[in-house]
């Protein structure tokens, strides 16, 4: 979810469910993936690295793009004679990168100035990105900085557009550095995005025994016909222009209530903190004995308080078995401090790949999914039936893999496509809710086979089709990724124009819910899986937006489903 939204003032930020999408087949998705920025290194005098970053030689080397579908131009430019001009198509997100030496343990700064619809920029083999929806016509600067690993001498970068969208334009792309470049080396090939860490750690199978947790509700069976559910997601751990909520001022609309965020100490530890948002910028903040006191009164009225791993900042990767076993003991730390009844799965950006050849959704083999899990099913066996799990993928990562799936058979698709679907997969029997970001995302392919994009009611039932349905994961009708009992799933919207991309109105949502739960209003997407009346209902983010526009969204839910 994305943390920072553009907004009116006084309003800004929320749980990125941006989607980070770079690769030859990307799709945007969401929670948006806004940049991500890891710990930086202390700076020292600044040098460019990158060769030809303005396009001032009239060609693109050393660049190469994906396809053949990048060219030099002499309009629109930002700066100097020329610029870049990628053409995304249906098949191909037009992605062009540089690869460059770089010095270990150092803090970069990638930026470019970019034209054009879903345009993003980053870094690739598991580095941050960041992306903007559309420039309005000119040029819109784009900057991300990134943290060497302690062994690492080399780079690429990389700035592509989406699906479908057309061509793009970027100029003056720079990477901005301590000390002199080294020699550019080489250009090594069309980037592939492909993870390239080795695994470390044999991940362990489903945990046998008697839970040892304490239990936190009851049994999550699926609810009855008519029950129908609110999920929001409560800023508590920063501050934006929604303005801070009190845990005890949430209004009794919410039955789920997820905390944003965890976040982990470093990408790849493991370790999950939950800090609270400070006096300094949250003024209005309570106590912590008067949180956990509101918590305590919400879960006694029936509602579900979670803990929200990741979000737009938080990236975790789990790639070895330490990072498991560190994951599991510290949410189960948050969890029994708080008194909370489980988790949220919102993991963004690159926390989730999948290695090349993990072409099997049913039998993964990549650590990062393995591992993820193997620690869930921990979890769970540690609480026990009450146990609630929740996740939050963005479209990027589950309905494109209608189309794709990691990096594809022949290799340079983006490896994160579809990367969620083996984890919901394994998790089906365990899992509470599914509500996929259906926001902040590019066009996807819904199973009419047309695209379907943000906007309207349509998109929704698409979007949400394709998880009561099943699809073929990338075609291939052999390997079919099952449907969601509707009980299980609800569709994710911002509650506000503020919140995110993809806005719809409270018109557009109940059109939306009509089509699905009856049958009756729909538009030129009819649902496959038929009429759902159990649908378990909508996600938001969040609840500190919904506030914010008078509880829009909120009163919308309520009135539909008189509650």
């Amino acid at each position: 979810m994305r943390r920072t939204t553009p907004a009116p003032a006084p309003a800004r930020r929320k749980q990125s469910r941006t989607l980070l999408a770079a690769g030859a087949a990307s799709a945007v998705a969401a929670a948006t993936l806004v940049g991500v920025t890891l710990g930086l290194a202390p700076a020292a005098s600044a040098g460019e690295f990158l060769v030809n970053g303005g396009f001032e030689s009239g060609s693109l080397g050393p660049w190469s793009c994906t396809g053949n579908s990048g060219s030099v131009v002499t309009s629109p430019v930002h700066g100097g004679g020329y610029a870049l001009a990628a053409a995304a198509t249906a098949g191909d997100t037009a992605q062009c990168g540089q690869t460059v030496t770089v010095a270990p343990s150092t803090t970069y700064t990638l930026s470019a100035y970019v034209n054009g619809s879903y345009v993003y920029l980053g870094v690739d083999g598991g580095g941050p990105s960041t992306w903007t929806p559309g420039t309005g016509g000119g040029y819109q600067k784009l900057s991300v900085s990134f943290t060497t690993g302690a062994t690492q001498t080399s780079a690429t970068v990389y700035t592509h557009g989406w699906y479908g969208q057309g061509t793009y334009y970027a100029d003056d792309v720079s990477l901005d550095g301590p000390g002199a470049p080294s020699p550019t080396p080489t250009p090594t090939g069309t980037p592939t995005g492909t993870p390239t860490g080795t695994p470390t750690g044999t991940p362990t199978g489903t945990p046998t025994g008697t839970p040892t947790g304490t239990p936190t509700g009851t049994p999550t069976t699926p609810p009855p016909p008519g029950s129908h559910a609110l999920v929001g997601y409560l800023h508590a751990s920063f501050a934006n222009g929604a303005g801070y909520t009190r845990m005890a001022d949430v209004p009794n609309s919410w039955d789920f209530i997820d905390l944003s965020f965890g976040e982990p100490t470093s990408v790849t530890s493991g370790d999950i903190r939950f800090n609270r948002c400070s006096v300094t910028d949250c003024p209005t903040v309570e106590s912590d004995a008067d949180f956990k006191a509101a918590i305590a009164a919400k879960r006694a009225q029936g509602k579900k308080v979670l803990i929200s791993i990741g979000g737009q900042n938080g990236q975790v990767q789990l790639t070895t078995a330490a990072a498991r076993d560190t994951f599991v003991s510290s949410v189960s730390a948050i969890i029994d401090k708080w008194g909370l009844d489980g988790l949220d799965i919102d993991f963004e950006g690159h926390s989730l790949s999948l290695n090349t050849g993990d072409n099997d959704f049913k039998n993964p083999t990549s650590p990062v999914i393995v591992n993820l899990i193997s620690a869930l099913k921990t979890l769970k066996a540690k609480y026990g039936p009450g146990f609630v799990l929740t996740m939050a993928p963005e479209t990027f990562f589950v309905q494109l893999g209608y189309q794709y799936y990691g990096s594809g058979p022949w290799g340079g698709q983006d490896p994160r496509a579809g990367a969620y679907l083996p984890v919901i997969y394994a998790l089906r029997d365990d899992l509470t809710l599914l509500h996929v970001q259906d926001y902040n995302s590019g066009s996807i392919m819904g199973l009419d086979n047309q695209y379907h994009s943000m906007g309207g009611a349509d998109f929704h039932v698409a979007m949400t089709d394709l998880l009561l349905n099943g699809f073929p994961v990338a075609g291939n009708t052999n390997n079919m990724f099952p449907p969601l009992p509707a009980s299980k799933v609800a569709i994710g919207m911002p509650a506000t124009t503020n919140a995110g991309n993809g806005y719809v109105a409270p018109a557009e949502v109940n059109k939306a819910l009509d089509c699905l739960t009856k049958l009756a209003n729909c538009g030129s997407y009819v649902p496959r899986s038929g009429a759902q009346p159990n649908l378990r209902g909508l996600m938001t983010w969040s609840v500190n937006w919904d506030q914010f526009g008078g509880r829009e969204f909120s009163k919308n839910f309520d009135g539909y489903f008189r509650r």
